[in-house]
């Protein structure tokens, strides 16, 4: 049987470098220093694009999109206006990459907290062009199916009956660039209720973004120390309460919920 795992080789030597805030309070954050930052892309308002100062990834262009000059924001807390206008220049630099045809696929992410993966708390996402791998080959639409929380013409926001890793993942699809306002509503409706309502402690989630079948796509992960089925058999799970998180959002978030469709 062929079997191909595409791998990422890592840079030691670079990533033992990397200033880690999120384990080390100690550590001064150099995306507050903003004076001092190099290599600015581009900006808008307190969003600063720019490239990744330590690229750990070989074979790939890694970039970082500083989301503001809070270092203690994240969606959750931000305006619906900076959140909108984040996910607009966010996308829009993603496209960019993707259209100058050097990669095979370009990604988009957001680790935040101790078990996202990240090393910075400062809030930020990473666009990635990937040289040699192309993330759609392991992608299925079944990743992106669930029961519907809300939804109207051209947006949804569910909760995954078949995770990519596992327990509970939500899904936020939009079919046009126009809808992103109401990306940015549910990303935030979803960021708070993980963050104050979830599940006690939850400090860390991933923002992945995929386009898929003409959409545009966020999965929101909440982040526990992974099963070990998923580590050793890639076998996901899924929650057996799924409902009750559903049931749990229409309610603590109505008011927001139905602005969205007025």
């Amino acid at each position: 049987m062929d079997i191909q795992n595409e791998v990422l080789q890592f840079k030691m030597d670079i990533g033992i470098k990397k200033p880690d805030s999120i384990k080390n309070k100690e550590v001064k954050c150099p995306f507050c220093d903003r004076e001092n930052l190099t290599n600015i892309i581009d900006t808008y308002g307190s969003i600063i694009y720019l490239d990744n100062k330590f690229p750990t990834l070989d074979d790939t262009y890694q970039t970082v999109i500083i989301e503001s000059d809070d270092c203690s924001g994240d969606p959750s807390k931000y305006s619906l206006t900076h959140l909108t206008d984040l996910l607009t220049f966010a996308i829009d630099k993603w496209d960019e990459m993707e259209a100058t045809g050097q990669y095979k696929s370009v990604i988009l992410y957001k680790n935040h907290g101790p078990l996202s993966g990240g090393t910075l708390s400062h809030p930020h996402m990473q666009i990635v062009g990937l040289k040699n791998i192309d993330y759609n080959k392991k992608i299925t639409d079944v990743y992106f199916e669930g029961i519907v929380i809300s939804a109207d013409k051209g947006f949804e926001l569910n909760i995954s009956t078949h995770p990519i890793m596992g327990f509970r993942e939500f899904n936020i699809l939009i079919d046009d660039k126009k809808f992103i306002p109401q990306m940015g509503l549910y990303l935030q409706i979803v960021t708070h209720y993980l963050l104050n309502h979830f599940y006690k402690g939850l400090e860390s989630y991933n923002l992945f973004f995929y386009k898929w079948n003409g959409k545009i796509i966020c999965k929101i992960l909440p982040r526990f120390v992974v099963s070990p089925l998923f580590i050793g058999y890639s076998i996901s799970q899924v929650s057996s309460q799924l409902e009750v998180h559903k049931d749990q959002i229409l309610s603590i978030y109505k008011k927001e919920l139905e602005s969205i469709s007025s």
